[in-house]
């Protein structure tokens, strides 16, 4: 299409889908920082004062689940005991068991059909990347981000002490001739002090927050939402359920790019889910920084217990500036794409993933799929 608008939304820490990944990537942290070798994978729901933890966790470790619970709510901001959910004042349920050894058999090494690590599932797993953005992300999503970190950043800072925090954020975006060109709608509804009157929030929005995190793409008589229900005092898990991995687009391209339906968060990374789809945006972003495609989606697929994924396509919606069997060929030639060697070449082991729970997991630096560190191999190898 000639123009087309897109719209990708994002959600605050606090959002209830939000504080129950924290919670399960909080579990997951605590064990890896005792046994890099830990399997989790841990499910969290949460409403009004009931924290239930379940999944399948095997350990050298000894974490104190409750703690990390009540942490990692306090982290967030639910400290209050006037609100049913507060970190000090929630029930935590917890059911959780060992990984099933019908799994463990196929993942591990040492029993599995090839001895190699296999996969800890079947599944696709999607990357994706586009030169539109220097952090190689869809406009719409990255702006959205912007627009909840930075409500949060305020609600931290006492900027804005009125600011609580459950928060939403949609931003449309109009493409022409499938480059982003302007800005057509923004979206903001967070929660606040039941104190605050509704014009203050939405000028604080309109003159603050918006101009401030959309930077050049502001532009005078944008169409700016704010709360339209007309009051958001009642939020998080007091006003709505929370289940971990609910929001999967969120936390990958807004829609832009496709996913494979796996969740991340909670799970360790022999599960393919997550190091597959980190590995794909990964290589997606390799290609699009060599030159080689202004636009590329990676999707691998595994088989649970097999080393070697069943497919690898490389898909560059007719921007490539090379052959795009080159492409894939240099794909399969630079990159490893065996869960063993994907942990390894990204170092996965680490406790690095509480601070991937909100905000998204790409486009942001500091996580190790984000780096360009075979550009030159890749350059080589495809011939850019």
């Amino acid at each position: 299409m000639a123009r087309f608008i897109f719209t990708s939304e994002s959600v605050s820490e606090g959002h209830p889908d939000k504080v129950c990944d924290l919670i399960s990537d909080s579990i997951l942290d605590a064990y890896l920082a005792q046994d890099p070798t830990s399997r989790v994978a841990c499910e969290t729901l949460c409403k009004s004062g009931v924290v239930v933890v379940a999944g399948e966790i095997t350990s050298k470790g000894k974490v104190d689940h409750e703690a990390v619970v009540r942490a990692a709510i306090r982290e967030i901001g639910y400290t209050d005991p006037g609100e049913d959910f507060n970190a000090d004042g929630v029930k935590v349920y917890q059911f959780l068991t060992k990984q099933s050894p019908n799994i463990a058999q196929g993942v591990n090494a040492e029993t599995s059909q090839d001895h190699d690590q296999g996969a800890g599932d079947q599944g696709m797993m999607m990357g994706y990347a586009t030169d539109e953005t220097p952090e190689m992300m869809p406009l719409p999503i990255l702006l959205a981000h912007k627009l909840t970190h930075g409500l949060a950043a305020d609600r931290r800072s006492g900027a804005a002490k009125w600011l609580r925090p459950d928060a939403k954020s949609q931003v449309s975006v109009a493409y022409e001739n499938g480059r982003p060109v302007e800005i057509t709608h923004v979206l903001v509804s967070t929660q606040h002090a039941a104190d605050i009157d509704q014009g203050t929030i939405k000028d604080y929005v309109a003159r603050t927050l918006v101009p401030r995190e959309l930077g050049s793409w502001f532009r005078p008589g944008l169409k700016i939402d704010v709360n339209p229900t007309g009051s958001f005092a009642i939020g998080g898990p007091t006003a709505d359920a929370g289940l971990t991995g609910r929001k999967i687009i969120v936390d990958t391209y807004g829609g832009m790019g496709r996913h494979g339906g796996g969740a991340f968060s909670g799970k360790d990374p022999s599960k393919v889910d997550r190091s597959g789809a980190y590995a794909g945006r990964w290589v997606a972003k390799h290609v699009v920084a060599s030159g080689a495609a202004d636009r590329c989606e990676v999707q691998l697929a595994y088989a649970i217990g097999m080393a070697q994924p069943v497919s690898i396509l490389v898909e560059t919606f007719g921007t490539s500036h090379v052959d795009p069997a080159a492409i894939e060929q240099a794909v399969r030639s630079t990159f490893d794409l065996r869960p063993a060697a994907i942990v390894r070449d990204l170092d996965l082991k680490r406790p690095i993933y509480k601070r991937s729970a909100a905000y998204g997991h790409f486009g942001r630096a500091g996580f190790p799929w984000e780096e360009l560190n075979r550009l030159d191999d890749f350059k080589s190898a495809v011939g850019v």
